[in-house]
């Protein structure tokens, strides 16, 4: 049946529940006369009489209670999911999904997203690690988190995070068999616990930067991963120097469980954001989230 038609599918359903023309129209806010074109309409398209009318009473024929319990489920159905999606401008409900590398999964958006769950229980956060420049609108990704230099101009930034270091840290026991490095280039002297980016396949070259002056230098060693932890734990067991955020490490340094070296080569950079769209219409579900990951001075 053509799409035009389903008001009077909807005008039939409404009349053979009510079993009255007068209290269906009513119902529908139409005129009784109108109501009773519409029916008739129907019922001549379709060659085949769905309501029995008397003096007192309409009632559906064979066929018509045929096509009301078919049809009156699916009005039904279609009724309640428009009123929720109503319910959806109201409340924070629904999917979002964010595209973000590890240290920021870690660091910045579980903290925030663990004061906020508990308290929206329809709200779900998909978090897909990923150290790629995701493209977020062909991927289908309602936002991303990145380092505020690599967020897109055409993007919304929002900052989510304080400014950043790095740290160059190795154990007790490592410096006792190794002389501490006194510039980035001693690094190549030195067992290195390297990162290997995943989408990019390559190792990490380790950054620094001084008097204006910026160094990439690329080290080598007996152990390489792809996450943050095991690079901290290897680091941790004397197994190398590695080179890692600063706020993994604060309480190993606190401890003395690591030493930190290179700290003059190692400047403050700007922090994560999270960027989307500037054409995305903000859902509560999704306002709800930003709101949270803002970063607050």
């Amino acid at each position: 049946m053509p799409q035009e038609n389903f008001n009077d599918l909807v005008a039939f359903v409404t009349v053979a529940r009510e079993e009255s023309f007068t209290k269906a129209a009513v119902k529908l806010g139409v005129s009784q006369s109108a109501l009773s074109q519409t029916i008739r309409g129907l019922e001549e398209r379709l060659g085949i009489r769905l309501l029995t009318r008397t003096t007192r009473r309409v009632s559906p024929t064979e066929a018509g209670q045929r096509l009301l319990e078919t049809a009156g489920p699916r009005f039904e159905e279609i009724q309640a999911e428009i009123a929720a999606l109503g319910e959806m401008r109201d409340r924070p409900t629904g999917t979002i999904r964010i595209t973000t590398g590890e240290h920021a999964a870690i660091s910045v958006l579980a903290p925030a997203l663990e004061k906020i769950l508990p308290d929206n229980p329809d709200v779900t956060v998909e978090i897909i690690v990923d150290y790629g420049l995701t493209d977020i609108v062909a991927e289908r990704f309602d936002a991303g988190v990145r380092l505020g230099e690599q967020v897109a101009k055409d993007m919304i930034a929002v900052r989510i995070s304080p400014e950043m270091r790095m740290a160059v840290v190795g154990a007790p026991s490592y410096f006792r068999e190794h002389l501490w490095p006194e510039t980035p280039q001693d690094l190549t002297e030195h067992n290195c616990i390297n990162m290997r980016l995943p989408t990019h396949g390559n190792i990490f070259a380790w950054e620094f930067e001084k008097d204006g002056r910026e160094l990439r230098v690329r080290v080598e060693g007996q152990l390489v991963f792809n996450n943050l932890a095991m690079r901290r734990d290897a680091a941790l067991r004397g197994l190398g120097l590695t080179y890692i955020p600063e706020d993994q490490v604060v309480d190993h340094l606190e401890k003395g469980e690591l030493i930190r070296v290179l700290e003059d080569w190692c400047p403050p950079f700007p922090g994560y954001h999270l960027y989307y769209p500037n054409r995305r219409h903000a859902s509560p579900a999704f306002a709800l989230v930003v709101d949270a990951l803002r970063f607050k001075d």
